[in-house]
């Protein structure tokens, strides 16, 4: 079920906006205001394939990294949801059968947010706000 959330200030707490139900393309939680990302057009989606695919393709093999589409990724009293979440081979978060979990709780190491035609101030903000909380590259 898609729920229309453009851009609004909450009062839920993280916990809470977790609850609500996905929508597509994806909400996040980010400074208090939950905000909907905006659909990916062909472009964009054609750089992040390539992006994911060569990055995999070099650190996959040698377990040094893991390139992941549009994970939500929850830390530090925010949910966002990078284009490109790349974490490191012995950080990625996996369950007790050496599966990646569903729900990710750290910060990417690497973050890439693939700029179309929006405004570059909500990307900035949130690689910014990554990169004050233990992801490395962004």
């Amino acid at each position: 079920m898609a729920i229309a959330v453009q851009s609004m200030s909450c009062l839920l707490s993280l916990e809470a906006f977790l609850e609500l139900p996905e929508t597509k393309p994806a909400s996040e939680y980010l400074h208090g205001r939950i905000e909907q990302k905006p659909m990916p057009q062909g472009k964009h989606s054609t750089l992040q394939g390539e992006l994911i695919t060569l990055i995999n393709q070099r650190s996959k093999p040698e377990k040094l990294a893991y390139a992941l589409p549009e994970l939500r990724c929850s830390f530090a009293g925010h949910s966002i949801v990078p284009d490109i979440a790349v974490f490191e081979w012995q950080r990625i978060p996996l369950d007790k059968n050496g599966e990646i979990v569903n729900k990710i709780s750290i910060a990417p190491d690497w973050m890439i947010e693939i700029l179309s035609r929006q405004s570059s101030i909500k990307p900035i903000s949130k690689l910014s706000f990554a990169l004050q909380n233990n992801t490395q590259l962004g």
